[in-house]
């Protein structure tokens, strides 16, 4: 595979950054265990360093970032965005769900059309629904919001948690034609996705998957949530022949410049 990353995406004659910078460590996402308070204490109370990461991020050549409707996260944004070009590829109806045991019908009443117009004020290309809406499997409320984003003159995509399941379900749904990206969760472990293993066979099957669902394949947690090493863990991204984009989050200043830098180089 020849590397992709260093250039940007043309879509539909747009161009957008192949590399976002992830968020999770930013809001202080439960699934990093011990380090989410970590991350709650030097980040997600504190606009400032986290400002500092997306600088050091976008100083590595790293021009977008997946925000998401967080009070804190979108200070930090605005005070790098001043004076930095960053584009954001956007997620719609986030809320605070617990990942082993979700309920998709808290997931469902968020407020998403608040963070349509939110977005909406920033150059953002892509809106995502959120996965756990996705993987509600509510087509009716996933349409609507669809419909929404494009409206307001992005582009459209899907996350899920679930590569395998909801790919499936995704294939004989009535919102097949109604999206562009797709962001799925793919690392080498296997980790926080819906199989037991990954060896060759899974990873040929959940290929074959994507293939059949024709969209711009945006690749996450391939750092498996920071028990990967960078190093390892980019080679890998790089035998990956539908990932189109990439999202890393990282927790430093260090992990940004090391991090995209390697990324870029490897």
């Amino acid at each position: 595979m020849i590397i992709i990353f260093n250039q940007n995406l043309i879509f539909k004659d747009k161009e957008i950054p192949r590399i976002i910078l992830g968020t999770a460590p930013f809001t202080a996402e439960s699934y990093f265990g011990h380090r989410s308070r970590l991350y709650h204490l030097d980040l997600e109370i504190n606009s400032g360093n986290i400002a500092k990461i997306i600088k050091k991020a976008n100083e590595n050549g790293v021009n977008a970032i997946n925000l998401v409707n967080n009070d804190n996260l979108i200070e930090s944004y605005e005070k790098v965005v001043k004076d930095n070009e960053i584009a954001v590829i956007g997620t719609v109806g986030k809320t605070i769900i617990d990942y082993v045991n979700p309920d998709y019908e808290k997931a469902k009443n968020v407020d998403w059309k608040k963070d349509i117009k939110l977005l909406a004020k920033y150059n953002t290309p892509i809106m995502l629904v959120d996965e756990f809406i996705t993987d509600s499997y509510d087509f009716e409320l996933i349409e609507e919001i669809l419909k929404e984003i494009k409206k307001q003159g992005a582009f459209a995509g899907l996350i899920t948690a679930y590569p395998y399941k909801t790919t499936e379900k995704l294939l004989d749904s009535p919102i097949l034609d109604l999206f562009d990206f797709y962001m799925i969760p793919v690392n080498k472990l296997g980790y926080m996705m819906d199989t037991k293993v990954f060896l060759e066979k899974e990873r040929e099957d959940l290929a074959n998957l994507i293939k059949k669902i024709d969209k711009k394949i945006i690749i996450n947690k391939i750092l498996a949530c920071g028990i990967q090493q960078p190093e390892e863990a980019f080679n890998f991204l790089k035998k990956l022949d539908y990932a189109d984009m990439v999202t890393i989050g990282v927790a430093s200043e260090n992990e940004a410049e090391t991090d995209f830098k390697l990324l870029k180089n490897i």
